[in-house]
């Protein structure tokens, strides 16, 4: 499965793009993390569906500093695109 989020809040400047990659990491899954110019963080991940919904309950957390305020999330269908989860610009 595709997993595909938008995270609002103070999410950009505090070390989120790199929580990001540490939690898919450990669930096992590939993909990307990236900040937007609105200010907002984009999440693309792929893998099982249980690893995805783990790996939302993250980007709700955040590391220390963030404060999220809206996690907005989209399925779809995996296209193995990906062989590892990292930041892109």
């Amino acid at each position: 499965m595709q997993l595909h989020a938008i995270v609002s809040g103070r999410v950009q400047g505090i070390g989120y793009r790199h929580f990001v990659v540490n939690a898919a990491y450990e669930c096992g899954l590939t993909g990307y993390v990236r900040n937007l110019h609105s200010g907002d963080v984009e999440v693309l991940a792929e893998g099982h569906e249980d690893d995805l919904r783990s790996l939302i309950g993250a980007l709700w957390r955040g590391p220390e500093f963030a404060r999220v305020e809206q996690v907005r999330v989209n399925w779809g269908a995996a296209t193995d695109d990906y062989s590892r989860f990292r930041v892109t610009y």
